[in-house]
């Protein structure tokens, strides 16, 4: 069976991958909330994209192996071209994820695989996310909130739940909390704020990011 191109499916397919992948509930209000569209778009378009043969419902929204696909396709090329777009045209971190959901639908096999070359076949985009057929191998990952204070770490992934919040991007990246930086968790809140040691800068993160930044535990204290 041939997957269904129209851009609405791909974009429907991508952001059910994301939300399944950040381990989040798949349900209309969690798309709808994603896709900043109304809960009867949503449910129109899941129903057309069932009778194509993309999702499946059993009380959670799931992709076939057809959706699946169509989305490892689209994610693919969106998580090239912000790898492309942060490392060779130098744009930073919130402008790259934009204008990269604009590449995804645009970009040729041709092209997404000229890119991957240039980039020396990455497999995960400027925030740690895996690039889908690139045979990223995942390291063990805990929440940033899960530390104790005076752990050390390495920052792993930034989840795309928080890629889609406004201003986190921008903050993290300002911060220099991204992936490959190590630091050293300094102090903790029982609601989830943590403050965190980067070189010799401190910095508070709220509690929702806090769980949800993906760090790799030290052994040995960070430097």
């Amino acid at each position: 069976m041939s997957v269904p191109q129209h851009p609405a499916f791909a974009e429907y397919c991508e952001a059910i991958f994301e939300l399944h992948e950040d381990e989040v509930d798949v349900i209309q209000a969690r798309i709808a909330e994603r896709l900043d569209v109304s809960r009867p778009a949503v449910s129109e378009m899941i129903r057309r994209m069932e009778a194509e043969g993309l999702v499946t419902l059993d009380g959670a929204i799931r992709l076939t192996p057809a959706g699946t696909r169509l989305a490892e396709s689209v994610v693919r090329r969106h998580r090239l071209a912000e790898r492309f777009l942060t490392d060779v045209l130098g744009l930073g971190w919130a402008e790259a994820h934009e204008e990269a959901g604009k590449w995804e639908h645009v970009l040729s096999e041709t092209v997404e695989a000229a890119i991957s070359r240039l980039l020396g076949e990455p497999t995960t985009c400027p925030h740690g996310n895996p690039i889908p057929g690139s045979g990223y191998e995942e390291p063990e990952l805990v929440p940033l909130a899960s530390l104790s204070v005076g752990d050390a770490f390495t920052v792993t992934r930034i989840p795309e739940e928080l890629e889609f919040t406004p201003g986190v991007l921008e903050f993290l990246e300002e911060a220099e909390l991204v992936p490959g930086r190590t630091g050293q968790l300094t102090a903790a809140s029982p609601d989830g704020t943590v403050t965190v040691a980067i070189d010799d800068r401190h910095v508070g993160i709220g509690s929702f990011a806090s769980a949800r930044i993906l760090v790799t535990p030290s052994v040995e204290p960070a430097a």
